[in-house]
């Protein structure tokens, strides 16, 4: 670790300086894959969610345009770098290039954030505490929320060799802490028995709540006098060191609201204050950071779920309904953007859909269409009867639509030189191109050199004909003094200046330096990374 003038902490290893220089891919839908329900079951029914396929990375960058500041909640359940993925590079390299994946994703994942909206981390033992230094840098420690304590097995694993791993870690951030808040929880059965009317009090069922509070005299001195027992006119004084929580004006208006609680038979030595659950209708409870088994499951119970899914080839690694929806109840609102990138199985899509949440899952591997797809297709019929299906009352509906990651833009011909991809059509250039150049891709139907905006006034056109003079020159006329153009094209004859309302770029010449061309995996596979070269008598600092 390093401290700055500022004091500010942050994770040093080596290759944290070089950053990917990653390519705004474009989304292709493949209808075939995409998936809706046959009607309408409901009016809050959700269509426009997205399953994306492809390197996660680079999948983040292509949503960025579109939805930064978007995102309401974020779950990420990443590689947990136990060693089995990098078993053969020594516990330094593999440890810093984790960092190094995990940083560049998280700083796409913080701008896709809105600034009310929060990311949930889940780790193990192995990276949790270091992700929560790397979080500190990225999200700001100040926007550190928590690290909740997830109770992952009901049983302690007695063969253990020293002791047993019963937990994992949620870290969690805010976008901006000063305006972010969690949700209230739903109040349970249990806690909604503790009420009662044994007095038949008019405004129903009520508890009783402590008339003290942690504060001693000297801390609170108009919170210590006298209270009398209207049943046995005893004088009662609270303890030094534990004063009343009201004040008289406020023990005075108790007593004339009936809201002083003397037990079954009127003799309490202490008084108590009537709670009546009307007041706690809408308030629910709030979270704590210990989360049990009993309340939001184990990794048996995900096992259970996944083979009910597919028996014949469970995923390995699930987390269980229950969990997503403590994280998504806690998140987030009904039809807010809930999003996960690492997504496995699918279990937040799954939950967030059943939960009336707008999602965006992204997937590389295979499971992608053997286990996220058939299990997606399953909610929206209604056929998933497990996981929070009866707790929410999911009946089915919705649907989602499939994205896979275009090519890269450019490719190498055979004497090594960048073209256009030729799997590109000119609707495909178009959209790339604005999303290069940082235009909303919004073909008009009517002006044919209108392929997106920037604002309302600035406009890019895209076309692979040779441009000469006359042809610029008529583009220019047809902009007007008023609007700008960009035009972006593979050649043109003559000169490109002259003309106040249009800019003329070439391509792939103009982006040749913009991007990695070409790269399609930055997955977290150390095989696909360079190894970084220790200084001479140099280890790692951490």
């Amino acid at each position: 670790m390093n401290t700055s003038k500022k004091q500010r902490l942050e994770l040093t290893w080596i290759g944290k300086e070089n950053r990917p220089k990653l390519e705004p891919r474009i989304l292709i839908e493949d209808p075939e894959k995409s998936y809706h329900a046959a009607h309408r079951v409901g009016e809050s029914d959700l269509f426009d969610n997205r399953l994306i396929f492809g390197d996660n990375l680079l999948a983040l960058k292509a949503l960025e345009q579109e939805f930064t500041g978007k995102v309401k909640c974020i779950f990420i359940d990443p590689p947990y770098n136990t060693g089995s993925a990098f078993e053969h590079y020594d516990d330094g390299v593999e440890h810093s290039i984790w960092l190094s994946l995990m940083k560049d994703r998280l700083e796409l994942l913080r701008r896709l954030l809105s600034e009310d909206g929060s990311i949930w981390i889940t780790l193990d033992d192995n990276e949790a505490h270091y992700l929560k230094i790397l979080g500190d840098e990225v999200f700001g420690r100040k926007n550190f929320i928590a690290n909740v304590i997830w109770q992952k097995k009901y049983a302690p694993a007695n063969d253990s060799k020293w002791l047993s791993d019963d937990h994992d870690h949620l870290i969690v951030f805010a976008k901006n802490k000063e305006i972010w808040r969690p949700n209230k929880l739903s109040r349970t059965d249990a806690q909604n028995r503790l009420y009662s009317n044994p007095d038949n009090d008019f405004r129903g069922e009520w508890m009783s709540d402590n008339y003290t509070c942690a504060k001693s005299i000297d801390e609170r001195p108009n919170l210590y006098y006298k209270i009398i027992n209207p049943n046995t006119q005893e004088i009662i004084l609270p303890k030094k060191t534990r004063v009343w929580a009201y004040d008289q004006q406020a023990h005075l208006r108790h007593i004339q609201e009936n809201m002083i609680y003397w037990g079954k038979d009127g003799k309490n030595s202490t008084p108590r204050l009537k709670k009546f659950k009307i007041h706690l209708r809408d308030q629910g409870r709030v979270s704590g950071t210990i989360w049990s088994y009993e309340e939001v499951g184990h990794t048996q119970d995900a096992r259970r779920e996944v083979l009910a899914l597919n028996s014949n080839d469970p995923f390995s690694t699930p987390k269980p309904e229950a969990l997503l929806k403590r994280i998504v109840e806690l998140g987030s609102n009904p039809s807010d953007i809930v999003l996960d990138s690492f997504l496995g199985s699918g279990t937040t899509a799954a939950v967030a859909h059943k939960m009336g949440r707008r999602w965006i899952g992204i997937e590389l591997g295979e499971h992608c269409h053997t286990h996220c797809i058939p299990r997606l297709q399953k909610v929206i019929d209604g056929t998933d009867p497990g996981g929070i299906t009866e707790a929410v009352g999911w009946k089915g509906g919705g649907g989602f639509r499939y994205y896979r990651l275009a090519p890269s833009l450019l490719e190498k011909d055979k004497w090594g030189n960048f073209v256009i991809n030729p799997t590109y059509n000119s609707a495909m250039l178009a959209e790339a191109v604005c999303k290069l150049e940082g235009f909303t891709y919004a073909p008009s139907d009517t002006v044919y050199w209108k392929h997106g905006y920037s604002t309302e006034r600035d406009f890019i056109y895209l076309t692979t004909a040779n441009l000469n003079h006359d042809q610029l020159q008529q583009l220019s006329d047809e902009v007007g003094s008023d609007r700008t153009l960009l035009i972006v094209c593979t050649a043109f004859r003559g000169r490109k200046e002259g003309y106040p309302n249009v800019t003329v770029k070439k391509i792939p010449k103009a982006v040749l330096n913009r991007c990695e061309w070409g790269k399609d995996d930055y997955s977290l596979k150390v095989e696909n990374l360079p190894k970084a070269p220790l200084p001479l008598g140099q280890q790692e600092l951490l």
